[in-house]
């Protein structure tokens, strides 16, 4: 990051709309009142909407449209900040930015707005990531998950956490001042049981925060089974499009197809594998070590199952063995005289559905949603560095139980530092340079 990152004004196209609509460029900086008042001929006044026309160095106009002034620390950047809202002509903008750069400015870094916030204390870390990804949402869900996140409800879930760390690490540290009193000190079942509360409290953030990593991300749903058994016709029901060949011959899905797609406000990827059977044809061979390779990666199994056969394959179900979510669905189940109702199980949830009638259709679009996340109350938007750094906090509380067990004071108190540590990364409370830069590389211009 650089060092002048604030003292310099930036600008930047900010939005363009198509032919007819609204273009913005936005300045950040000492100098954005200057150079705004030298584009508009006149004074700005905080908060004062006016019309005006914009004008270069030499006099020509530009534009005309509204120009905005908001006075720091009360803007989006926590600094001067000039709004010039023109029309959404591509050259025209691009001649106002350059006006602006001759008059002082200088082109924005991507993300560099949101960085100045940043900086500024105007937003936390988990924030102004989720400015990003409210604007790349790619479904409602994940749109409302990425607000909850902006408004600071995964923040203030970080924050509760770090209180209860932090007090834990003062109440132990303080008994490494007393030597003689210090282990019975340790010893108190209140100091466990709250060592114990701290670390369901962190365990649900992360349950939550793996949900919101779903919702922002998208699902990654693989249909898997043996040949026939309906995988592909699921596919096309689900897609509502005919987009997997379909056919009575066993074997006839031999690569892995993929469809991302919204389903009810939720984005998924659906993918559909090769038959799980053992077989001397090297094309096919090849195909079912690739579905083998991508149920490695998914967050759920849809398992196509044949509704008239009680058993279920034993191949299927190590396949399935290490996916977090698992879906067993019984299709053809029109075959059947009576079908049993759908239950759960400890394996997961046992649907029966037909995928040539459609029934039980809508319940496996439910359980879908449902495991995507869809639904959850406070469903925040969550990256894969969140869950990372959830995860070393909570291998250090639970090394921090296991310290305090065997008495062991000083190794438990440097436990609770790293679980402090690795949750005050999330905020950017512990954050360094190059991780504010990777952070923000990723944002587009303007923002």
């Amino acid at each position: 990051m650089p060092a002048d990152a604030n003292t310099d004004t930036i600008a930047a196209i900010a939005t363009a709309a198509g032919a007819g609509g609204i273009g913005i460029v936005r300045l950040s900086g000492p100098r954005a009142r200057a150079i705004g008042e030298a584009l508009v001929g006149a004074a700005l006044a905080p908060r004062r909407i006016a019309h005006r026309r914009f004008r270069d160095r030499e006099g020509d106009t530009i534009d005309d449209g509204i120009a905005l002034y908001f006075r720091a620390p009360h803007s989006y950047t926590g600094e001067d900040v000039v709004e010039l809202q023109g029309h959404g002509s591509a050259p025209v903008l691009a001649r106002l930015l350059r006006a602006c750069v001759v008059l002082g400015a200088r082109l924005a870094r991507p993300g560099e707005f949101t960085e100045r916030a940043f900086l500024n204390d105007r937003l936390d870390l988990a924030q102004a990531e989720a400015v990003a990804d409210l604007i790349a949402a790619g479904s409602d869900a994940a749109a409302r998950a990425a607000r909850r996140s902006l408004d600071g409800e995964f923040s203030r879930r970080v924050h509760a956490v770090v209180e209860q760390v932090t007090a834990l690490r003062v109440h132990v540290e303080a008994t490494l001042d007393f030597p003689e009193e210090g282990i019975e000190l340790l010893a108190q079942p209140g100091l466990r049981r709250r060592l114990d509360t701290c670390a369901m409290a962190l365990a649900q953030l992360r349950a939550d925060a793996g949900r919101g990593l779903r919702l922002r991300d998208g699902l990654h749903a693989v249909i898997v089974g043996e040949p026939n058994t309906g995988k592909s016709s699921l596919l096309n029901a689900l897609a509502a499009d005919d987009r997997a060949i379909v056919a009575a011959v066993a074997g006839t899905t031999r690569d892995l197809l993929r469809e991302p797609l919204e389903l009810d406000g939720v984005a998924l990827t659906l993918v559909d594998t090769a038959g799980l059977r053992d077989s001397d044809d090297a094309i096919e061979v090849e195909g079912v070590r690739r579905a083998r390779a991508e149920l490695a990666r998914a967050d759920l199994a849809l398992t196509v199952l044949d509704a008239r056969d009680a058993t279920v394959p034993g191949a299927v179900v190590a396949a399935v063995a290490g996916v977090p979510q698992v879906l067993w669905l019984h299709n053809k189940a029109d075959l059947m005289a009576a079908p049993p109702e759908d239950d759960a199980r400890p394996e997961g949830r046992h649907l029966w559905l037909s995928v040539r009638t459609g029934a039980g259709l809508d319940a496996v679009r439910a359980a879908l949603r449902a495991a995507a996340g869809v639904g959850g109350e406070g469903s925040f938007s969550a990256r894969e560095r969140h869950v990372a750094a959830l995860d070393r906090a909570d291998a250090a509380l639970a090394l921090a139980q296991a310290r305090l067990a065997e008495d062991l004071g000083e190794l438990a108190a440097e436990e609770l530092r790293q679980a402090q540590l690795a949750l005050g990364e999330i905020t950017g409370v512990v954050a360094a340079d190059d991780l504010l830069g990777r952070i923000f590389s990723d944002f587009c211009i303007g923002k």
